[in-house]
């Protein structure tokens, strides 16, 4: 076995056993080649290198940043998406995970077709507005949706021409004016789309939104129905609130809530923000919580039986703020990316086992995606 503090050179050829292995701790640019090692740590010898995924982090007043090597090293992006801008939303596309859509506040959506490194506007009537949320059907990649203040947007020709989305928001909550935090495309019927807004519950329509249905409260405060995260899975709807975990096994129509532990005993709450689903073991969930918005402490909570259990994975460094969002991509299952809204970036390459905090901090994450290279 030799070691190399070099970049390694083309592996087409190699002879079968062989390979060429990053190591954690090390530089990204020092590998070793030669037989596969037979104790690797858990988190090595699988089908992810250490530099075969990208990350992209969307800011408040930082733009969008992107790591092509798992989070070594970072790209501000400049042009067309300003480098001292808003994004608040981000999107791989479920058909060509090379493909991302993004969201900002007042500048509109933009797209990219390889992994982040270059960028182009896409024009909508979100053009002037704040973009909470986007989502793209997975079986038309054409058809994608933004969600805004207080409701959003679709497209069916990939951004050509839009939509207004009726869905019959309220104009006025707790917060001033509703946002659509959330649009989810059911991997069950394309048909059928769910959106979760802050503040006013869950929106289901089924007919591709252009009809909705406001469905019932998810409890009896307002804030119950602060929607942050959504997906759909295991024949159920999730939803996070500052409130909790909330499922639903009926379509909607009512509503169990999983309270989490407070922090400290004069917290009002345990505060919950963004959720993914595991894809490969829809069983297994992470949600970002903390002690409030923004908070002082925050933790990822895992649930290995569709909810009805959770546990706190163990992080490296505590949490400085909320857990306020998460992201995994079917391709890599076993990666996860979590971020406090006060910039702590950590990643998991072995289902949400052991995890690492990255270098890089940002001032304030307000989207996160992560997609193979």
């Amino acid at each position: 076995m030799g070691w190399n503090n070099q970049c390694p050179p083309a592996v087409a050829g190699l002879p079968s056993g062989t390979g060429v292995f990053a190591v954690p701790g090390l530089s990204y640019a020092q590998y070793f080649h030669g037989p596969v090692p037979q104790n690797l740590p858990p988190n090595l010898g699988g089908d992810i290198m250490a530099d075969n995924f990208t990350i992209l982090v969307g800011t408040v007043g930082q733009g969008m940043n992107v790591s092509g090597d798992s989070g070594q090293t970072w790209t501000k992006v400049r042009q067309p998406i300003p480098s001292e801008c808003n994004i608040r939303a981000l999107r791989v596309y479920p058909d060509n995970p090379h493909r991302i859509l993004a969201g900002s506040d007042g500048l509109g959506l933009f797209r990219s077709d390889d992994n982040g490194v270059t960028w182009e506007s896409v024009d909508s009537p979100a053009n002037d507005l704040q973009v909470w949320s986007v989502a793209v059907d997975p079986t038309d990649s054409n058809t994608i949706f933004a969600g805004t203040r207080p409701e959003g947007f679709r497209s069916r020709d990939g951004g050509k021409t839009w939509d207004k989305l009726a869905m019959g928001v309220t104009e006025e909550c707790p917060i001033g004016t509703p946002r659509t935090t959330n649009i989810v495309v059911d991997p069950r019927d394309s048909n059928t789309i769910w959106a979760g807004i802050e503040v006013d519950g869950v929106y289901k329509s089924l007919d591709g939104g252009d009809n909705w249905i406001h469905m019932p409260d998810l409890g009896p405060d307002p804030f119950h129905g602060d929607i942050h995260g959504m997906a759909v899975a295991n024949d159920s709807i999730y939803c996070t609130s500052p409130f909790g975990f909330a499922t639903s096994l009926d379509e909607g129509e009512s509503w169990d809530y999983h309270y989490f532990p407070k922090f400290n005993p004069t917290d009002v709450r345990s505060y919950c923000r963004g959720m993914i689903v595991k894809p490969d073991d829809p069983n297994t969930m992470f949600v970002g919580n903390g002690d409030f918005i923004p908070g002082v402490v925050g933790c990822v909570q895992r649930t290995k039986d569709a909810g009805k259990t959770w546990a706190p994975v163990d992080l490296p460094v505590e949490p400085n703020s909320v857990v306020y969002w998460l992201a995994n991509h079917p391709s890599i299952p076993n990666v996860v990316a979590a971020a406090t809204i006060f910039g702590y970036v950590y990643v998991s390459t072995d289902g949400g086992d052991t995890w690492e905090k990255l270098d890089k901090e940002f001032g304030e994450v307000r989207a996160l995606a992560i997609t193979p290279n």
